[in-house]
């Protein structure tokens, strides 16, 4: 199906209508105090909606078509084959588009497309996500199992590595719409295959529970057709298996009518957090203020008298519709649902071209949309929109959810404030994907663009013959390729062409066959020019090489015209080292490279993303998660944009963050305990809930699990508000393995004082995953106590 299955626009109803149905339910809404979840991967948090469905042919997707692009899915989008492509997306930072059938761009460069099965396409979304403080992506899955069964699995396993990659967090989020035996399949589907996600570290946890959302119960149509028991049993199912369950509902959810089915609010009730649909609900500031008024207000106070976190939407509007109001839109539902009270808030969408609310980087001018589409750009109502503005308006947005800017009513966000990608400079195939016709051993293509020579490609041998070919993202002008061998290698001639094309199929030569010469005493490098072209790939055809029966190559570069004749890189920064860390950041210092004409500059990166551009030969990486491993490189710029080669690799693992309760939610055991108090209650975070050991049997111990060695460095012990003082003695033992412990506090009094009864316990900081506490006496009470056991690193 060509167009989103989650557009759902229902029959308005007046605001009186919807005044006196909210009447009705006051009588039901207690003045019980709403306790909220606290802060974790969905609660306090921005979430965007991950569609991750457009495919193109040839991308290797299993799927092999132009999924979610056209409408005949067998053939390239063009005018007449527009799968209800709304808005065209900014290309520059996707390593590889596939060709369409629109024509060119404003600015002259070819109509592109991005595939979400390439794993940079999600890499690069994920980066925009880091980059925007943008904190979880619900993925979403629909019916897994017909044709595009396979390729949605796949993009499951693409979203996990981005997600870890990108320190962000990711859920599942079933789309039920149109799910014909979803009862039975969409159990079989979490057991079989997407529960295995939640052993990750980026998957969502809300309460210490793994997050899955099912959007599309109570719907008042045909594809949804589910009776509210059979919804119920869904829900409790999967809070059955230990999950936090997430409703994407109707808006009218609380009502029950129009869009929604009557006699649902039961089961509604039974989702941990409500998330009510608001796509084709409004398109204007006004139409989100009445919302506002006659649903978000009742709705959240619903859902305080229930217990129930509220997770209202926001979307940024539809390009093709005039909607965006160059963000003022959008900012207005950031300042409804934020002073309305909303636990947390979800984006739609973050990549819906479908629909036209997307808010991934999106063309910002008529230069940047085929000339032929009848596309708008963010521009539209004569307002210049930088590519990025909708990524930068939601972080801004999230600041305000979470209090670090006040609420306000007055967009903070400038619309042309973002900085677009520099253009392509020095090594242009530098990091680009490759392909080729054959490779021996592990000796692959992908070696030829890492920027070290020590690597190689080689051809599988006695077979001439051979290709190697890079894809340098877009059409650019290009001039001269360097090819290297491995400088240790001894001396050879290899016979080759070069070839450049546009398309990846049809290919024009610009160097003819010929020996070229790797030369040990010149570095083993050999440079050719050849009549500027304009190409996206590069290839090398081999046909023979006198010291080895295949194609070799170590490095395949690729130059356009040089600014002033420079093309010599400068020096690999060496001795790159930590110098620093925190538990959002990381320092580094390297040695200087040098450069013929002069270093310009250095470049950071972790793995092959660029973090952070500075002068000097040190730098801070901020916006880091804590406790999390991450490695970094550095290269070297001159002023015409030639590139080093990267540095040595370093790896650092940040510090857990200050001030956070390490225990929180983790595995308890203990020595014993009496009636219902066991030990899982010291870690819930409710100091009115207590662990107690049997009495009268002293001595006894209560341990808790921190999942992996942390440093640690302070023990805050709480007994319920509302008890007498009393005196508890008792030490504090480490482990990393759970059976070898040390003293880390030795044994002593510890007084708890009426109304905050409470005791802080400070150690040398040291690393341990257990953490123990052993008790021998107690002037309360003949046992050990402890409502909550907190850990943290200082």
């Amino acid at each position: 199906m060509a167009i989103s299955r989650r557009k759902f626009v229902a029959s308005v109803v007046s605001g009186t209508a919807l005044a006196a149905v909210s009447g009705e339910l006051m009588s039901a809404w207690t003045a019980t105090a709403f306790a909220a979840s606290p802060p974790g991967d969905v609660v306090g948090k921005i979430t965007v909606g991950y569609q991750g469905w457009f495919a193109c042919i040839g991308d290797g997707a299993p799927i092999n078509a132009w999924w979610h692009w056209s409408n005949n899915w067998g053939q390239p989008p063009s005018p007449t084959n527009n799968g209800t492509l709304r808005a065209w997306p900014d290309m520059r930072e996707y390593t590889r588009g596939y060709p369409t059938a629109y024509a060119n761009l404003g600015s002259g460069q070819p109509a592109t497309l991005f595939s979400s099965y390439d794993q940079q396409t999600v890499d690069t979304h994920f980066l925009w996500m880091q980059q925007n403080n943008i904190d979880t992506a619900a993925l979403q899955r629909f019916n897994p199992n017909g044709g595009e069964g396979a390729t949605r699995d796949a993009m499951a396993a693409k979203v996990r590595s981005a997600a870890e990659s990108h320190g962000r967090k990711f859920y599942i989020m079933y789309d039920v719409s149109n799910w014909t035996n979803m009862q039975p399949e969409i159990k079989a589907d979490w057991t079989n295959k997407m529960s295995a996600h939640t052993a990750s570290g980026a998957y969502a946890r809300q309460n210490g529970k793994p997050v899955v959302c099912i959007w599309g119960f109570g719907f008042n149509d045909p594809n949804h057709p589910w009776d509210a028991a059979t919804c119920l049993d869904v829900i409790n199912w999967f809070k059955g298996q230990g999950c936090y369950v997430i409703g994407g509902v109707p808006r009218e959810w609380r009502i029950g009518i129009n869009g929604s089915r009557p006699g649902f609010l039961g089961t509604y009730h039974a989702f941990n957090m409500i998330s009510p649909w608001m796509v084709g609900a409004i398109s204007n500031a006004t139409e989100s203020d009445n919302i506002y008024n006659e649903l978000n207000v009742g709705d959240q106070a619903d859902c305080n008298a229930n217990g129930i976190d509220y997770q209202p939407c926001v979307l940024p509007g539809d390009v093709s519709a005039r909607q965006r109001a160059h963000g003022d839109f959008m900012w207005r539902q950031f300042y409804n649902m934020v002073r309305v009270g909303a636990q947390g808030i979800y984006i739609s969408m973050f990549d819906e071209f479908n629909e036209g609310n997307q808010i991934c980087k999106t063309a910002a001018t008529l230069a940047d949309v085929p000339t032929n589409s009848g596309l708008l750009a963010l521009d539209e109502d004569g307002t210049a929109c930088s590519s990025d503005y909708y990524l930068r308006l939601t972080g801004d947005g999230g600041r305000m959810l979470k209090g670090q800017i006040a609420l306000t009513p007055v967009r903070p966000t400038q619309p042309n404030g973002g900085t677009p990608p520099p253009p392509p400079t020095g090594n242009l195939a530098l990091f680009k994907p490759t392909q080729e016709s054959s490779h021996n051993q592990s000796y692959a293509s992908a070696n030829t663009t890492d920027g070290a020579q020590d690597s190689y490609w080689e051809s599988v041998n006695n077979a001439f013959p051979q290709w190697v070919q890079v894809d340098l993202g877009s059409a650019l002008t290009v001039n001269k390729v360097v090819l290297k061998l491995p400088a240790s290698w001894g001396s050879r001639t290899q016979t080759l062409s070069v070839q450049t094309s546009l398309d990846g199929g049809a290919f024009t030569t610009v160097v003819n066959s010929g020996g070229v010469a790797f030369n040990s005493g010149s570095a083993n490098t050999a440079t050719l020019t050849f009549a500027q072209a304009n190409a996206r790939y590069v290839r090398l055809n081999f046909t023979a090489n006198t010291g080895w029966p295949a194609a070799q190559l170590s490095e395949l570069e690729v130059y356009g015209p040089a600014t002033g004749g420079d093309t010599q890189p400068p020096t690999t920064p060496a001795n790159l080292a930590s110098t620093g860390k925190t538990s959002g950041s990381v320092s580094l210092s390297w040695t200087a490279s040098t450069d013929n004409v002069g270093v310009t500059g250095y470049q950071v990166r972790q793995g092959g993303t660029i973090v952070g551009t500075t002068a000097a030969t040190s730098f801070t990486v901020t916006g880091l998660n804590p406790s999390t491993s991450y490695t970094f490189t550095v290269t070297a710029q001159d002023a015409a944009g030639n590139t080093s080669a990267a540095s040595n690799g370093v790896t650092v693992t940040t510090d857990p963050a200050p001030n956070t309760n390490l225990a929180r939610g983790k595995p308890t055991s203990e020595s014993s305990h009496t009636q219902g108090y066991g030990s899982g209650n010291a870690v819930d975070g409710n100091q009115d809930t207590y662990w107690e050991s049997a009495n009268n049997a002293f001595p006894q111990w209560l341990q808790v699990d921190l999942g992996s060695a942390t440093s640690v460095g302070r023990v805050v012990l709480k007994l319920p508000a509302s008890w007498g003082a009393r005196t508890q003695t008792l030490s504090v033992t480490g482990s990393t393995d759970g059976a070898n412990f040390t003293t880390l506090k030795a044994s002593a009094g510890y007084t708890f004082s009426p109304s905050a009864n409470t005791a802080t316990i400070t150690f040398t900081a040291t690393a341990t995953r257990y953490v123990r506490l052993n008790f021998t006496a107690n002037t309360g009470w003949p046992a050990g106590q402890v409502s909550e056991f907190e850990v943290y690193a200082s």
